[in-house]
């Protein structure tokens, strides 16, 4: 019992917390680029002016940057939960999920 502890007590503290932290971030970015895409495909939908009030490139480039920021920033504001919903999905894959994530869905059974 005594060497059990002591290798438990070996395994960094913060391991299971710096798992959680990056899953939680590329959750995060894979939301922020779900919503650039959703931005990119609306911004299509507009129809584009010619003549005197045409940006031409320099327009394209400043909206597609845009568009970037506003995908990064709209999920933080909105809570539109696509990140949450993928973190919790993904949480229990987490070698230390039985530690210290937050209960989730039981996952289906994988067909093979």
């Amino acid at each position: 019992m005594i060497g059990h502890l002591a290798a438990r007590s070996a395994m960094p503290p913060t391991a299971p917390d710096e798992q959680q932290r990056k899953l939680r971030k590329a959750a995060g970015d894979l939301e922020g680029l779900f919503v650039q895409q959703l931005f990119k495909a609306m911004r299509e939908t507009v129809p584009k002016e010619e003549g005197i009030v045409s940006g031409g490139a320099g327009e394209d480039m400043f909206t597609g940057l845009l568009d970037q920021h506003l995908a990064a920033e709209t999920p933080k504001e909105s809570g539109s939960g696509i990140a949450e919903a993928l973190y919790r999905q993904l949480s229990h894959r987490l070698p230390s999920a039985g530690l210290s994530a937050a209960p989730g869905p039981t996952p289906a059974p994988s067909i093979r």
